[in-house]
């Protein structure tokens, strides 16, 4: 799902919040709506379900049990196909933060808001709703032995204790995998929260993950709970570990250590109770790497390791996932239902499909909006050269103009991020993945 054609609604009865969240996010997307009540809701959706629901808790003055916010919480999450929720609240005390994420929120914000983290939190939103399609886990669909293994791994990991590190492609479904050990586990019926640790800022780690006082920093107007608090007694899924700079993962070594945080601003621990799922796109080679990441650390995490494998090595899973996408897409768009035009099948399943089953539903959703033509054609999907396509050798002397311009920008765009990893990735259009060969490519 792109950016620019993502729905969002915010769902608020005070119109300063909304109208503020409104414009922080429309400098990245589209199409912002607000809605101050309620009641109004069941009109709004009639004309289409958003991608994304802001959701405060509470909308009668006076009023903090966010009773009223958790049943429209719960109406959202009834809908077909229905939207991501992200809960909006003043009130962030930790019972009610799990509650909502018990119910189905994927996260939650504090008001007032750190605008990178509203940002980072709806970006997480779009892309969790974007790989779970309908109810069903077309990541993890496949009957291939490598595709076997991973869900062997899954059964035999999920009902133990043990930390989990998924190792993976981006787009390969390394999310996904964690949600399926948290559904298998004992844990299934209590809360389990993803949180994207290269977009989480290194200033405000300790108060993010951890939680803080009032008072504890300018601020701090309310207490907060932490990420550990608010997923006690379920699952963490740390993503993109390999983003968290080697002072943070101090911190979250100790916690890990411990099993206590301490929030900022307080003069005792508190015990925490969560399971450890983390992902990296990182080769295993790079994690081994003591400059990178803390090794202690690691053998914290990686008790147990799932690999998922790249679509290009278990292409025989292809046909599958091209025919549920696009009986998906047909049905989604009041779409024709089409077959594969002779011989199309095969170059499909010959492409390497670089961002992996991501970039497979991109292309087949491509393919149901704009294919005309009785089947599907290749050029339907957008994959307009050979899977094994070479670009052209570049003429003598322009290899080295567009290998400045391409390191000046990168660099620009780091600088931009202030090293911000998924921040600069974002900015420059790339995968981190992508962004970390061209950071060791040029010596950034």
């Amino acid at each position: 799902m792109s950016q620019s054609s993502a729905r969002i609604l915010i769902l608020d009865d005070d119109p300063d919040v909304a109208c503020a969240a409104q414009m922080l996010l429309r400098r990245r997307h589209g199409a912002v709506a607000t809605l101050e009540d309620p009641a109004r809701l069941d009109a709004l959706l009639a004309a289409g379900v958003p991608d994304v629901v802001l959701l405060d808790l509470n909308f009668t003055p006076g009023r903090i049990d966010g009773a009223e916010g958790l049943a429209l919480l719960d109406r959202l999450r009834a809908l077909p196909q229905g939207p991501a929720v992200i809960v909006l609240t003043a009130y962030a005390d930790v019972p009610l933060a799990v509650e909502a994420l018990k119910r189905g929120a994927g996260d939650f914000i504090t008001k007032p808001w750190d605008n990178a983290r509203l940002l980072a939190a709806v970006d997480a939103a779009l892309a969790r709703r974007g790989a779970r399609t309908d109810g069903v886990d077309a990541s993890l669909m496949g009957d291939s032995p490598a595709m076997r293994e991973v869900k062997s791994m899954i059964a035999s990991v999920a009902p133990t204790m043990a930390n989990v590190m998924v190792l993976g492609e981006n787009g390969v479904g390394k999310e996904l995998v964690a949600r399926a050990i948290h559904a298998a586990s004992m844990r299934a019926h209590s809360a389990f929260l993803a949180v994207d640790m290269g977009a989480v800022p290194e200033a405000t780690f300790e108060s993010e993950m951890f939680g803080h006082r009032r008072g504890a920093f300018t601020d701090a107007r309310t207490e907060r709970a932490g990420r550990f608090q608010a997923a006690q007694g379920g699952t963490l899924f740390l993503d993109e570990i390999g983003n968290l700079p080697l002072a943070a993962q101090a911190k979250l070594l100790t916690v890990l250590e411990r099993r206590q945080v301490t929030p900022v601003g307080a003069d005792r621990a508190e015990p925490v109770d969560v399971r450890i799922v983390s992902a990296t796109n990182l080769d295993e080679a790079r994690l081994f790497d003591a400059a990178l990441f803390r090794t202690d650390l690691l053998f914290r995490l990686n008790t147990i390791v799932i690999r998922v494998p790249p679509l290009r090595e278990r292409r025989g899973d292809i046909p599958a996932m091209l025919h549920h996408y696009l009986s998906l897409y047909e049905s989604q768009y009041a779409r024709p239902v089409r077959e594969l035009a002779p011989g199309a099948l095969d170059r499909l399943c010959a492409w390497d499909w670089p961002g992996n089953v991501r970039a497979l539903r991109h292309a087949c959703e491509r393919a149901a909006i704009l294919g005309n033509r009785p089947d599907y054609h290749v050029d339907d999907f957008g994959l307009t050269a050979p899977p094994a396509a070479m670009p052209a050798p570049a003429p003598a002397g322009e290899e080295f103009k567009l290998g400045a311009l391409e390191r000046d920008t990168i660099a620009a765009a780091m600088e931009q991020a202030r090293g911000n990893i998924s921040l600069a990735a974002r900015l420059l259009g790339l995968s981190r993945a992508a962004l970390y060969r061209k950071l060791g490519k040029h010596g950034i």
